[in-house]
């Protein structure tokens, strides 16, 4: 089983099968909300996900893409809970960092590397994607 909580404890998730892929999103977006160079995420089938306490949502509709991705996030200690997205709306992306256990991340790709930091060097077998 997966586990995870927000910084305060109050949400926690579980999610019983290993994620069905994990990647790095380096969209500016996700650097705002990360307050972090980027973001590391697991997607997870709605189906498996078990949620327990109730995030806020912000919907972020000043992409890149021009595509709202709802960002679910614990309003006290404002840790990033997950992401959904229209194009991908049966899965839930699990942000890695609240995660109890991240031995099994290793990222399978890197999106919107366009926007990348200049200091982040990115390993060429892992497929990247420029938007």
């Amino acid at each position: 089983m997966h586990t995870g909580s927000c910084l305060c404890g109050e949400i926690t998730f579980e999610f019983p099968n290993p994620p069905a892929r994990t990647g790095v999103c380096h969209c500016k977006n996700c650097q705002r909300q990360a307050g972090s160079a980027f973001s590391t995420i697991a997607a997870v089938p709605k189906a498996e996900f078990t949620l327990r306490g109730t995030p806020k949502r912000y919907l972020d509709s000043n992409t890149a893409s021009g595509n709202t991705v709802e960002r679910h996030f614990r309003g006290k200690c404002g840790s990033p809970i997950f992401s959904v997205v229209a194009a991908a709306n049966d899965m839930i992306f699990v942000k890695t960092g609240t995660m109890d256990d991240t031995g099994f991340f290793t990222p399978a790709f890197h999106v919107w590397c366009d926007s990348k930091q200049a200091w982040v060097e990115l390993d060429d077998s892992v497929p990247q994607r420029a938007n």
